[in-house]
């Protein structure tokens, strides 16, 4: 009997926490929700999954640009010039005129002044009162910002509104030293920021729809990824709310539909933890600037004869002194003797080809070139149009 009495009123505890819990979770459909579980597009890429968060956009939820002119005061005698920065001197002379102060009848030559602009990015969903960061920039001939202090800058946004205030003292990471004969600069010192030393003054009208309807936009663009994205989110949908609430628009955009016994915050952020495999095209990203060659995993290239010779062309100058026969009336003149060297390495025939990404840059390292050879070997193979991928030059 006693044992009877126990087992009831264990139940009843348990029926007491999970009703507790399920209050705890209102819009849920009236239970506790789990994590979704990780649901991969393609079981072969498993181990490239990603969340879909990481990968999408959501339609009309960004940030907005802000921008603002001010001073930097405090500098140690590396600001404006004044002679040639005019606007320095003139933001200087309208701010005292604020405080009542009143130095239009003197010229000023300090140097511890410079005018900057001020730039920022304020999120979405921010709330006044809250803090964002800002970066700040010399507009004259200054040559450091280190050790400077923003005085209070208003920041606008594209229709004229004031959004928010900046004021702080600057983190500058690099610096400038100059002496007599020698001048030292590391980074850009005429750049700073001030964290959290913009306080945000307006909000930005603006939220997620209340009608149900959503889209999110991949970062990538891709008709098989829009299509993955599409089957992992009805799949998850159907066994959790038991309809499909996704449809591709195009190969960027899925438009979704949010149940009404759930919120649209928590209805994105079910969908954001689900995983699947993006699809990435076959693509080949050159910057000659740098030298910095990119290959993708899908590239390849079916199998060239590849040789390549280094050609050298080296020009020297050789000044001479012309001197006449003695006793002659000739004249000492000075000539240049120029000697022109060409020389051209030999390159022995080497095959490239391969069916996947190891293979691929093997038989390119087989070549033994320096980076710039390399690029000028692909962009050969793909006029050839044995490159089976997409050639980006930047």
């Amino acid at each position: 009997m006693i044992r009877k009495r126990l087992i009831l009123v264990a139940g009843l505890v348990a029926a007491l926490v999970n009703s507790s819990l399920a209050a705890d979770y209102p819009g849920s459909g009236g239970g506790v929700p789990s994590l979704p579980a990780p649901v991969i597009g393609d079981a072969a890429s498993a181990r490239g999954s990603v969340r879909i968060k990481d990968i999408v956009d959501i339609r009309g939820v960004r940030p907005n640009q802000l921008v603002g002119y001010g001073l930097v005061i405090g500098l140690q005698g590396t600001g404006d010039s004044m002679r040639n920065s005019p606007f320095t001197e003139q933001s200087m002379q309208s701010m005292l005129d604020r405080m009542g102060v009143n130095i239009r009848s003197q010229n000023s030559r300090s140097k511890n002044v410079a005018a900057v602009t001020v730039t920022s990015e304020l999120p979405a969903f921010i709330g006044t009162g809250s803090r964002i960061d800002v970066t700040v920039s010399s507009l004259g001939d200054a040559t450091s910002l280190m050790g400077g202090t923003l005085v209070m800058t208003p920041l606008y946004g594209a229709d004229g509104e004031i959004y928010a205030v900046a004021q702080g003292s600057l983190a500058v990471s690099g610096f400038a030293s100059e002496g007599d004969s020698e001048k030292l600069t590391q980074g850009v010192p005429t750049t700073g920021r001030v964290p959290n030393g913009a306080l945000v003054e307006r909000e930005v009208p603006g939220g997620f729809n209340d009608d149900g309807k959503l889209a999110i936009e991949l970062r990538n663009p891709d008709f098989r990824t829009s299509i993955r994205v599409v089957d992992v989110i009805n799949d998850y949908a159907r066994s959790r709310w038991g309809q499909p609430v996704a449809r591709e628009e195009d190969f960027r955009t899925v438009h979704l539909k949010r149940p009404s016994e759930v919120s649209s915050t928590r209805f994105i952020a079910e969908i954001g933890e689900l995983r699947i495999a993006p699809d990435q095209p076959a693509r080949v990203v050159i910057d000659e600037r740098t030298g910095t060659v990119i290959i993708g995993k899908d590239v390849q290239i079916s199998l060239v004869a590849v040789t390549h010779g280094n050609l050298t062309v080296r020009i020297s100058e050789m000044p001479s002194v012309s001197q006449p026969a003695p006793l002659s009336d000739g004249q000492t003149v000075v000539t240049s003797e120029t000697i022109i060297d060409a020389r051209e390495d030999g390159g022995n025939f080497a095959f490239v080809g391969g069916a996947d990404l190891e293979t691929v840059v093997r038989g390119l390292n087989r070549i033994g070139l320096k980076p710039t050879g390399i690029i000028a070997i692909l962009q050969a193979i793909k006029t050839a149009g044995a490159l089976q991928a997409e050639l980006v030059v930047q």
